[in-house]
């Protein structure tokens, strides 16, 4: 951010709408003005990293060099959500050892048990309360229109932004998309594992996909009839994790996604995972156990210090559900499980129905025992959004906001224009190449899509032979 002038501060706002008992709640934000300011801002970016629970205002420094092409003359607002960083950070006791380390069960409980901790006030804790956050801080700055840039998350709740604030926005920029009624089950993210598998090994020669995809359901067979005890290192001491089939799935459309092509001309997980994959169904699993506990520590090691309250929260209060909340926890399962019943098991193939929705992160069931007291019906969309120009990226081996849902995020959208980033994962303009990344800078200043043809050229991730 050199030669670039920040203002920052905070606004207060009342946690719950209408209940003044609950409190209120510290709002922070940065403005990065842009490097001439001699001139007036061609326009302000509002920019969202994600999560839910990601704070905007530490990774100021990241949009700046990510929106390096539009620095000289446009101004970035970084706010943090509420409950994390500079708004009032939320806090239940839930950490990395409450999320990540533990059974499906235990996730469950831990889940329910921040609920119980926060109490009535989890119900301020909504996209929409954010996004009228983000409002009140553009009006208290005297910004006009703002061009809405999410990522991931982002890609969810500047859309809420949109919708109820439709004469601020500008245009926007989402990637990584989902749309608002997404699927909880995670089908999307099986099709997208099967496609991204093929993609790989296709587009590298060094492994042939439907083999691949026999091999993974062979061991995905394997983990159902005998989990795998993995040694993980974290703060110091060797914890016991199991390798289960959903976890099997986690690593595969989540942690496999995050950041392809980000370095160039290195093997990510989504490139060593075939070769593993192929040893393991054939009864060495030393490279799959390796790969599946370092997984997990990287993740831990990230993760280090968060507290997960607000992102649960959100997910909690605002994602479909396949549950009545007003329902006692005996019902709730039996609407779950009545539901997941009629999902079609191939759609999740490789893998069994229930093996891959219980690998889902931040659907499905995490949320059935969160309790009634504190939450807010999930967000249901008016479909009325604004009719600005609006660009859509996703990466083609993306497979937790796959090019499926993030298609359905673009179809949210009047004429909205979308673009797949090859050989790219979540999200696609971290892509090495900075392909993307231009043609987000180029849409961003002239409102429409430019030049596209240096995606033809981003290089195929590196793979693992498989032998």
């Amino acid at each position: 951010m050199e030669g670039q002038r920040v203002e920052c501060g905070t606004l207060i706002r009342p946690l719950v709408a209408g209940k003044p008992d609950l409190g209120t709640i510290d709002i922070g934000y940065a403005l990065v003005r842009r490097k001439n300011e001699d001139r007036p801002a061609v326009n302000t970016i509002l920019v969202n990293p994600g999560g839910p629970g990601g704070a905007a205002v530490g990774l100021a420094g990241v949009y700046t060099y990510m929106l390096s092409a539009l620095t000289e003359d446009h101004d970035i607002l970084l706010v943090d959500p509420r409950g994390v960083g500079a708004s009032t950070p939320l806090n239940c006791g839930l950490g990395v050892a409450e999320m990540q380390l533990g059974t499906r069960a235990d996730l469950r409980r831990n889940i329910a048990a921040c609920g119980a901790v926060l109490g009535q006030k989890a119900e301020g804790y909504t996209s929409a309360a954010t996004a009228d956050d983000f409002n009140a801080v553009r009006r208290k700055l005297g910004i006009g229109e703002v061009v809405l840039v999410g990522h991931s998350y982002g890609t969810y709740l500047l859309p809420v932004y949109a919708e109820r604030h439709p004469e601020t926005v500008r245009s926007m920029v989402l990637s990584g998309a989902y749309p608002i009624a997404f699927d909880s089950f995670g089908r999307p993210s099986a099709a997208s594992v099967r496609s991204a598998v093929r993609k790989v090994c296709l587009r590298s020669g060094a492994c042939d996909g439907d083999t691949i995809l026999r091999d993974l359901r062979r061991v995905a067979a394997k983990l159902r009839a005998k989990p795998i005890d993995l040694k993980v290192a974290v703060r110091g001491a060797t914890r016991t994790v199991q390798l289960t089939e959903s976890r099997l799935v986690t690593l595969l459309y989540s942690n496999a996604s995050s950041g392809v092509g980000a370095v160039a001309g290195e093997a990510p997980l989504i490139g060593r995972l075939p070769a593993a994959i192929h040893r393991a169904a054939r009864g060495d699993t030393v490279a799959l156990v390796a790969e599946a506990a370092g997984s997990i520590e990287r993740g831990a090691a990230d993760a280090e210090g968060v507290d997960f309250a607000l992102g649960v929260s959100v997910m909690c209060n605002d994602y479909p559900r396949r549950w009545s909340v007003d329902a006692p926890l005996q019902e709730r399962w039996r609407q779950f499980k009545s539901a997941l019943s009629r999902a079609d098991p191939a759609a999740f193939a490789p893998f069994s129905r229930e093996g891959f929705v219980y690998g889902q992160l931040d659907g499905a069931e995490v949320c059935i025992e969160w309790p009634k007291a504190g939450s807010a019906a999930p967000y249901e969309s008016s479909g009325r959004f604004p009719d600005v120009p609006t660009l859509v990226l996703s990466g083609d081996l993306d497979s937790i906001t796959t090019v499926g849902n993030s298609r359905l995020a673009a179809a949210q959208f009047p004429g909205a224009e979308f673009v797949t980033v090859p050989n790219a994962g979540h999200v696609p303009d971290q892509e090495a190449s900075g392909c993307a990344s231009g043609i987000v800078a180029g849409f961003v200043r002239e409102e429409r899509l430019g030049d596209t043809s240096c995606l033809a050229h981003i290089p195929p991730v590196a793979v693992t032979p498989v032998r």
